[in-house]
C-alpha cells in the first residue's frame, strides 16, 4: 500500500445510508434518487439544467452528440467540422469527437498552467473553427475571459470538459459553466464521488431534452409533454414507451449513483476547501524547488492533484525521481495523457496539430503528478519540499 495514494474515499455513514435508503426502496434503476441528485446539482453549478449519466466519458459522449441534433443548423456540429483542443487531456475528451466524425486540431498547452497556451489557441482559430473544447485540467479553469475573447463574435461553439475540476470557479463562477454545455465526473479518483458516473450541464433547454432523449435510447420517454425535439408528444404513454426520434444509447446511472451523488454533494463546498488548504500549502511550500517546478493556478483551482515537471537543469531522470518518490510511499501517474498527439491510435482518427506541440511533449517527457486529498496533506507536501533524489 502507498502511503500517500493518488485518491482516497470520502465516504462515512452518510453514504451507507444513502445505499440503504435504496436498497429499502426496491428501485435500483435510474429513478428518483437520479432527478433529485440532478436537480441540487445544477443549483450548485447555478445552470438550468443537469443531466446525470454512468460516467464523466459518457457525459462527453453525450455532450458532442447532442450538438450533432439541434434543430438550427447553424448550431450543429456536423461531419467534418472543425474543433479545437488541447494536447493534454483524457481519450475521451477526444474520442467522441472522432465518433461523430470532426476534424480535432490540436493546440500544445501552456507550460505553467498545463491549460490552452493562449497564444497558440488564437492562431490556431480560423474560419474552418466551429467549436472549441476547453478542458480544465487537474483542477485548474482555464481563462474563461481570454477563450471568450478570442472567439469573439464568432459561431463558435464553447463547450468545456470539467471532469477533473468540480468545484473549481473563475471570476466567481463555476468551471463548467461557461460554455454551451460543460461535463463532470464522480468516479471514484474524484472531487465526489459515486463511483462511476458523470453528469452534462447547460442552460439550453434544446440540448437539455436532447440529452434526455439520447441517455435513454434515443426514446421519448423521458421528455417532457412539450419539447423541444418532438414538440408535443402524444397523451398514450403505451404508445410513447417505445418511440425512438434519436439514434441514443444507455447511459444511463443507477439509483444507487444518485443517492451517493447526493450525499456527496453536501459536502463537496468542504471537500474543495480542503483540497484548496492543501493547495496553498503546496504552492508555498514547492516555491522555487531545485528540482520541480509547478502547475500555476488560474482563478480558484480545486487541486485535482499536484503536478510536478522536472525543471531543465535537473540532474536526475524521471525515472530515478518516480523510483525515489515511490520508496517515500507516493503513488504516482502521468500528466493525465502526457502529450495525446504521441499515441498510436491518432492514426486512425482526422486530425491536424497546430504547430509543434513543444509544451505538451516536455511535461510528456518530464512530467508527473501525485494525488492531493480533502484531509490534511502537510507531511506528504513537507516531504516533496525536501526531496533532492
Amino acid at each position: 500500500m502507498n502511503r500517500f495514494p493518488l485518491a482516497s474515499s470520502s465516504w462515512d455513514e452518510a453514504e451507507r445510508d444513502a445505499l440503504q435508503r435504496v436498497i429499502a426502496s426496491d428501485r435500483f434503476t435510474m429513478g428518483p434518487e437520479v432527478a433529485a441528485f440532478e436537480a441540487e446539482f445544477a443549483r450548485f453549478a447555478g445552470s438550468r439544467h443537469a443531466v446525470m449519466v454512468n460516467s464523466g466519458s459518457s457525459a462527453n459522449l453525450a455532450m458532442v452528440a447532442a450538438l450533432r441534433y439541434r434543430q438550427d443548423p447553424a448550431s450543429r456540429l456536423m461531419q467534418g467540422d472543425q474543433v479545437i483542443v488541447p494536447a493534454v487531456s483524457w481519450s475521451t475528451s477526444f474520442f467522441p469527437l472522432h465518433q461523430y466524425g470532426l476534424h480535432l486540431k490540436f493546440v500544445d498547452i501552456d507550460r505553467e498552467t498545463l491549460n490552452y497556451d493562449l497564444a497558440a489557441l488564437a492562431a490556431a482559430i480560423d474560419d474552418r473553427t466551429r467549436a472549441v473544447m476547453a478542458v480544465n485540467l487537474l483542477g485548474n479553469p482555464n481563462d474563461f475571459d481570454a477563450i471568450r475573447s478570442l472567439i469573439g463574435t464568432r459561431r463558435i461553439l464553447l463547450i468545456e470538459d470539467n471532469c477533473e475540476s468540480m468545484g473549481a470557479t473563475f471570476a466567481g463562477r463555476q468551471a463548467g459553466t461557461f460554455g454551451v454545455m460543460g461535463t463532470f465526473s464522480t468516479f471514484f479518483s474524484h472531487h465526489i464521488s459515486t463511483m462511476e458516473g458523470g453528469l452534462v450541464v447547460t442552460n439550453d433547454e434544446e440540448l437539455y431534452h436532447i440529452l434526455l432523449a439520447l441517455r435513454a435510447h434515443g426514446w421519448t420517454r423521458d421528455l417532457p409533454r412539450w419539447n423541444r425535439v418532438t414538440g408535443e408528444k402524444g397523451e398514450d404513454p403505451f404508445e410513447e414507451s417505445f418511440r425512438f426520434v434519436l439514434p441514443g444509447y444507455n447511459l444511463r446511472p443507477l439509483e444507487m449513483s444518485g443517492a451517493l451523488g447526493r450525499a456527496q454533494l453536501e459536502k463537496l463546498p468542504r471537500l474543495v476547501a480542503a483540497r484548496r488548504e492543501n493547495g496553498a500549502r503546496w504552492v508555498e511550500a514547492m516555491a522555487d524547488h531545485p528540482l520541480f517546478r509547478i502547475q500555476r493556478e488560474i482563478g480558484e483551482s480545486s487541486w485535482f492533484g499536484f503536478a510536478l515537471v522536472l525543471r531543465p537543469e535537473c540532474r536526475l531522470g524521471r525515472r530515478e525521481v518516480l523510483a525515489g518518490l515511490g520508496a517515500l510511499g507516493f503513488e504516482t501517474r502521468p500528466i493525465v495523457s502526457g502529450n495525446f498527439t504521441g499515441n498510436p491510435v491518432l492514426r486512425l482518427m482526422d486530425h491536424s496539430l497546430h504547430g509543434p506541440m513543444t509544451h505538451a511533449d516536455e511535461i510528456d517527457r518530464n512530467g508527473f503528478f501525485i494525488g492531493n486529498h480533502p484531509h490534511d496533506m502537510r507531511d506528504a507536501i513537507r516531504i516533496l519540499a525536501r526531496f533532492r533524489g
